[in-house]
């Protein structure tokens, strides 16, 4: 769980980036929702030069040509149910927001609010996945379990008391009802190198976990492992925690469920 100190940081973090977004969108929301009718979202990518500042833990700065393999765990949390919400509008008689400007405000409050749920357990956000986030946690070769044991923390406090404190707080807002999200982990060897093109390179860590954290993320208020996880976690005769085997995307992986 998290502490009352840290509740109250996520707390002012998602007032404020709520305050942020209805400003950016009482200036431009109507030209944003013109736009999307008439065209595709593209993206854009930021210019970057050949050794580029990181987010990936343990790893500041990322050399272009320089071959560096390290070990995480990636954590994927994903809001269920976005792409449906943008294109059912709510009725005013239920919420204050509906559309693309119910997504907007959901996403800025929920998405710093993840960023800041990682940090508190040493973990870091490399990228924002339009309604989620993808962090990693760096593995220790001489204990494995505390990137693990912390990777599994922040899970728990999203979709707990982090995922309780935005509800709550887009509901006394807007009058919206609450989000639901999954959260998949997972654990490989990935690549650290830039991306892109010249000029134009991203700092990235290329791995399967990477990959099967996105896949086992698709529960609803759950936390689900890869078959790598699993394998290192310490079984324990009468622990709190048992592990059903659960395929997501043709990706095998265990729910995590607290033993009654």
């Amino acid at each position: 769980m998290l502490k009352e100190e840290q509740k109250r940081v996520v707390r002012a973090l998602v007032n404020d980036s709520l305050d942020k977004a209805e400003e950016h969108w009482n200036n431009a929301g109507e030209q944003l929702i013109t736009a999307s009718k008439s065209m595709g979202f593209t993206e854009a990518m930021e210019s970057r030069s050949e050794s580029e500042p990181s987010k990936i833990p343990g790893h500041e700065i990322v050399q272009d040509g320089e071959t560096v393999i390290d070990e995480f765990v990636a954590f994927v949390a994903d809001m269920r149910g976005s792409s449906r919400r943008l294109v059912c509008a709510t009725s005013h008689r239920n919420s204050d927001v509906s559309g693309l400007q119910r997504v907007y405000y959901e996403t800025s409050a929920l998405l710093p609010a993840l960023a800041q749920t990682v940090k508190f357990k040493s973990g870091n956000t490399t990228e924002y996945l339009g309604d989620g986030v993808l962090a990693l946690f760096q593995v220790d070769p001489n204990d494995k379990m505390k990137a693990v044991y912390a990777a599994h923390a922040a899970a728990k406090n999203a979709i707990g008391d982090t995922r309780s404190i935005v509800n709550n707080i887009l509901k006394s807002r807007y009058r919206l009802p609450g989000l639901d999200l999954g959260v998949g982990l997972a654990m490989s060897k990935s690549l650290v190198t830039l991306i892109g093109l010249e000029g134009e390179k991203h700092p990235k860590a290329f791995g399967e976990c990477v990959f099967r954290a996105t896949k086992l993320s698709g529960g609803t208020n759950r936390i689900i492992i890869d078959k790598n996880t699993r394998a290192i976690w310490p079984s324990e005769r009468g622990g709190t925690l048992r592990f059903e085997p659960k395929q997501l995307s043709g990706v095998d992986g265990y729910l995590l469920c607290q033993n009654d």
